[in-house]
């Protein structure tokens, strides 16, 4: 109950933060739809295009507009949790979170779960404006199959980021750096705006490795073509396995970063 208490209290700790720098949360809101609609626009121009015309428009923009909101959705949730230790660094708060009572699990499961909650509710915001503004081919969407994938993903990815996490408690100067690296291959290799046998080879082996090249799979057979629970086996079960190793694994990583940065000295530096 104590530690139910404390991941309450980190999440609380994180609205209290979104709260007090919403004009920051503006911004990202309003690029983050931009940026989907500028995508689904795409789609929209193809059959403006020589050839064009054969093209099932309304698909191709819910294809692209899937890919936008389920990435903006999951790399929010991977940014969240690799930049912890960044906003504890910001705040000023990195020692006195560090030296807590709270265990590491319940400080970084705080974070993933506000990160979630946020990130469900930013998303449902801009798919709600973007149907304002195109025709989309939803109509034998199964929103249940799409939710349940998402839900499994989510926890994955928690763990995914936070083995990237430790890289700025690692080196302060670049470790941020190298979790927009991670970000920027999982945007390249999973199939986002395209799908991934369009990649080369070498790509597409590093593609089965990515939670959100599952995600994107399952999720776009539900809202595309209706997919039952029952028939997205193959974007499930890799999801479980990576949830049930990324999470330990990534707890126990960071556990090793943690006392690498106290017995070196470098919780408390910023550069």
């Amino acid at each position: 109950m104590t530690e139910l208490i404390a991941v309450w209290g980190y999440v609380q700790r994180n609205y209290y933060l979104t709260r007090r720098y919403w004009m920051w949360e503006l911004v990202w809101l309003v690029y983050t739809l931009m940026n989907a609609l500028a995508i689904t626009f795409i789609g929209a121009g193809v059959e403006t295009l020589e050839g064009g015309g054969g093209i099932d428009t309304a698909r191709l923009m819910t294809f692209l507009l899937i890919g936008a909101l389920i990435w903006s959705y999951l790399s929010m949730i991977f940014d969240v949790i690799s930049e912890t230790v960044s906003w504890e660094r910001w705040e000023g708060t990195m020692e006195y979170t560090f030296m807590s009572p709270a265990s590491r699990a319940t400080h970084l499961l705080g974070m993933g779960v506000y990160a979630i909650v946020y990130g469900i509710l930013r998303t449902a915001v801009v798919l709600g404006v973007a149907m304002l503004f195109f025709d989309l081919e939803l109509s034998n969407a199964n929103y249940l199959s799409a939710l349940v994938v998402l839900a499994i993903c989510s926890v994955s990815l928690v763990g995914f980021g936070i083995v990237a996490a430790v890289m700025p408690l690692l080196s302060p100067e670049k470790g941020q750096q190298v979790t927009y690296i991670i970000s920027a291959i999982l945007l390249l290799i999973s199939g986002v705006y395209y799908d991934v046998s369009v990649l080369p080879g070498w790509m597409q082996w590093m593609a089965q490795f990515s939670p959100v090249t599952y995600a994107l799979d399952g999720i776009r057979s539900a809202l595309l073509d209706g997919a039952p629970l029952g028939s997205l086996r193959d974007a499930i079960w890799p999801l479980l396995l990576m949830g049930a190793v990324f999470v330990p694994l990534g707890l126990w990583v960071f556990h090793l970063g943690e006392r690498y940065a106290k017995r070196t000295g470098k919780l408390k530096r910023s550069g």
